[in-house]
């Protein structure tokens, strides 16, 4: 079982000016760790209500900030827990890409789903398309994606998005792309995606476990209808660990062994005391050379 870091908030002792140094002790510190992967969320306003924060506390943007990872780490993967689709032109949003997964010498994921947050969006003064909509933009950018990669130059036609000579120059580095992985656990746009486009899956542990072993089935499911193995498709998850609060080194050993007995490779945690730097070090020691053995 690999583990994976997510990095969703930004409020450390000190302010503005503590943000830089302390996600350089966290990051450098999470790679040391043995951390498999490293992420942050796609947002301009913060969530409302995470680790008791306010939609006005600080938001670093998704892209710059793992730019800056790329500078810090060697090993670990970089991704962003989803990128929205509504926030980026399709073409633009693969030219950063592509630069990120060249300046972290091939070590890039492309998170992305069909975006939520619509307060966070007309804040922003950024349309907010319908659901279904957003969804045809969903796969607008996971065909644009695999159709480029696929060489040097292409031209596409989507259902809303056009680009008639798009360039693949430079190359990304992973081979033979940047994983693509697709969020969440909509049974008949979401999930369908997955087994059609994308290397790997992200579902939230708070939706409780019969409803991601649902999911789960739901995508076999889907795999099955479109000729897909179902054991090509990388499953990971995204939950909340406090291990200066109620949870444990026993209590998250026991949430990765069942997440493992799921189909489970990649586990990925946020935690709300990470900038203490201890929980990192905990689970250097304690956690991740077990979780290695499942």
């Amino acid at each position: 079982m690999h583990i994976g870091l997510q990095i969703p908030s930004f409020k450390y002792p000190g302010g503005t000016a503590a943000i830089r140094p302390r996600l350089k002790e966290i990051v450098t510190t999470a790679e040391g760790a043995g951390f498999y992967s490293l992420w942050v969320m796609d947002h301009f306003y913060q969530i409302k209500g995470l680790f008791g924060e306010a939609y006005t506390d600080p938001m670093m943007e998704a892209y710059t900030t793992l730019g800056y990872f790329a500078g810090l780490t060697e090993r670990a993967y970089l991704g962003v827990l989803v990128t929205g689709v509504i926030y980026r032109h399709p073409s633009v949003l693969l030219k950063m890409v592509n630069t990120l997964d060249i300046l972290a010498g091939g070590r890039t994921y492309l998170g992305i789903g069909a975006a939520w947050y619509e307060d966070e969006a007309k804040g922003y003064g950024i349309p907010y398309p319908s659901t279904s909509a957003r969804f045809e933009q969903l796969e607008d950018n996971l065909k644009l994606a695999k159709a480029l990669w696929a060489s040097d130059e292409t031209s596409f036609e989507g259902q809303h998005f056009s680009a008639p000579a798009i360039t693949n120059n430079p190359r990304p580095l992973s081979t033979p792309h940047p994983r693509l992985m697709v969020g969440g656990t909509g049974p008949n746009k979401t999930l369908r995606m997955v087994a059609e486009y994308a290397d790997a899956c992200n579902i939230g542990d708070w939706v409780g476990r019969d409803n991601v072993q649902k999911a789960l089935d739901t995508l076999k499911g889907h795999c099955d209808s479109l000729g897909r193995d179902y054991d090509t498709i990388e499953k990971t998850s995204l939950c909340t660990v406090h291990l200066s609060g109620k949870d444990t080194v026993g209590s998250t050993m026991a949430r990765l062994e069942d997440l493992s007995a799921m189909g489970f490779t990649h586990a990925i945690f946020n935690m709300p005391d990470v900038y203490a730097i201890s929980p990192l070090e905990t689970f250097g020691k304690e956690i991740i050379p077990a979780a290695a053995e499942l």
